[in-house]
C-alpha cells in the first residue's frame, strides 16, 4: 500500500510541475522547431537533394586544411548543429577551422537506384572538387559520423592518390557481428529487403526509426518520464526537445544503398572480411595511409563497441588513434558533455595536422 501511495505522490508532483509551467514557456518550447542548423553558412553547391554547405569563418586566421563533414545517409545533418552552444560545427568554426558539410537531404523516388557506389565514387569526389574550387586548397580533412565515417573511409581507400590529409570517423560500424539484432534481421529470410525495395523504392524513415527503437524498446518512455521529472527546467526541456525532434526526423534511405547495407554489410560482413566491392573494385582499408582518428562511445547501443572497435586495426596508416569516450551514439557528438569530451579531442588532433 505504501508503495502505491509513493507512486501516486510522484505522479502528483510530476503533474504539478507540468501545470506550473506558464503559457509563455510552452510557446517558447514550441518555437524550438525552427531552431536548428543556425550556424551561418552558404550553400555553395547542390545536386538533386544533396547540398554542400560552407560555414562562414569567424576567426581572422584559419587552418590551411579545410574540414569536410560527411554525414550518414539515415539521419538529418543538423545533429552536428543543433543550436548555439550545442553545435559541433559552431565549435570547429570557433577553433579556426574552415568547415564544409555534405547534407544528403531527403531522397526522392527518382533517387531510389542510388548505391554506395554513387555516393563514394561520384557525389563525395564531386563535392571535394567544389571545396577545392571554393577555398583554393586541394587537401581536406574528412570527418564522418556513423555511416558517414564508413563512406569517408571507403572513398579514401579507393582513391589512394587523393588529397585526404586527415580522416576522422566517429562511432562508425565495421564489424556487424557486434550488432546482433540488426544482423538477425539481415539473416532472417522473412525480412526480404529486395521485396521491400521493389515495392517502396526507398526505405521510409519511420521504418528505420522503428528498427532503432527496437534496440531499446523503453527508451522513449524513459525519456518522457525524465522530461516530466524536469518539467520546470527550461534548459533541460529545450535540450531534450531538440534531441527528440532530431531522433524522430529520420531520413528515408535510398533503395540501392539499402540493399547493399543489408546484404553486403549487415548479412555478409564484407567490409570486415575485405570482400566488399564498390564500383566493381575491392575495398582494401589498408590503402588508407592518411592520419586516422576513430572515436567510439562506451555506451553506444546503435553502434556498440564490439561493432566499431576494430576499424583502426584495418587502416593502413602508421599515424592512427582510437579513443573510447563516455556517452551514447548521439550524446557522444551532441550531448551536454560533448563540448568537454569529443569536440576538443577532434579539434586538438586536427590542429597539429592541418597547418
Amino acid at each position: 500500500m505504501s508503495s502505491q501511495i509513493d507512486a501516486d505522490d510522484k505522479i502528483q508532483k510530476a503533474v504539478e510541475k507540468v501545470l506550473s509551467r506558464n503559457i509563455d514557456g510552452l510557446k517558447h518550447l514550441d518555437g524550438l522547431a525552427l531552431d536548428h542548423g543556425v550556424t551561418p553558412k552558404d550553400t555553395i553547391y547542390s545536386r538533386g537533394s544533396m547540398k554542400l554547405y560552407h560555414y562562414q569563418p569567424v576567426c581572422d586566421e584559419i587552418y590551411r586544411v579545410p574540414v569536410v563533414l560527411v554525414m550518414s545517409l539515415i539521419n538529418r545533418y543538423y545533429i552536428v548543429d543543433l543550436a548555439p552552444g550545442q553545435s559541433f560545427v559552431e565549435y570547429l568554426v570557433a577553433q579556426g577551422f574552415d568547415v564544409y558539410l555534405i547534407d544528403w537531404g531527403l531522397p526522392r523516388k527518382e533517387h531510389s537506384h542510388y548505391r554506395f557506389d554513387d555516393y563514394v565514387n561520384n557525389f563525395i569526389p564531386d563535392c571535394l572538387d567544389k571545396v577545392a574550387e571554393d577555398c583554393g586548397e586541394d587537401e581536406v580533412s574528412l570527418i564522418g559520423y556513423c555511416l558517414g565515417g564508413i563512406m569517408a573511409s571507403l572513398y579514401t581507400a579507393l582513391t589512394p592518390d587523393n588529397k585526404v590529409a586527415n580522416l576522422v570517423a566517429i562511432a562508425s560500424p565495421i564489424n556487424t557481428e557486434g550488432m546482433p539484432l540488426y544482423k538477425s534481421w539481415a539473416d532472417n529470410n522473412t525480412f526480404d529487403i529486395d521485396k521491400i525495395v521493389d515495392q517502396l523504392g526507398n526505405i521510409p524513415g519511420g521504418m528505420i526509426d522503428s528498427m532503432i527503437q527496437a534496440l531499446r524498446p523503453l527508451q522513449k518512455t524513459a525519456g518522457r518520464m525524465q522530461m516530466l521529472d524536469n518539467a520546470s527546467d527550461d534548459k533541460f526541456l529545450e535540450a531534450h526537445y531538440r534531441f527528440e525532434r532530431w531522433a524522430s526526423d529520420q531520413v528515408p534511405i535510398v533503395g540501392g544503398a539499402a540493399r547493399q547495407l543489408f546484404q553486403d554489410f549487415l548479412r555478409d560482413n564484407k567490409l570486415m572480411k575485405g570482400e566488399l566491392e564498390i564500383g566493381g573494385e575491392a575495398v582494401d582499408l589498408k590503402k588508407i595511409l592518411a592520419p586516422f582518428l576513430h572515436i567510439t562511445a562506451v555506451h553506444d547501443h546503435i553502434v556498440p563497441t564490439a561493432a566499431s572497435q576494430e576499424l583502426a586495426d584495418l587502416i593502413g596508416s602508421e599515424d592512427k588513434t582510437e579513443i573510447a569516450l563516455k556517452g551514447g551514439h548521439v550524446s557522444l557528438i551532441a550531448g551536454g558533455n560533448a563540448v568537454f569530451r569529443l569536440w576538443p579531442q577532434v579539434a586538438n588532433w586536427l590542429a597539429e595536422r592541418s597547418l
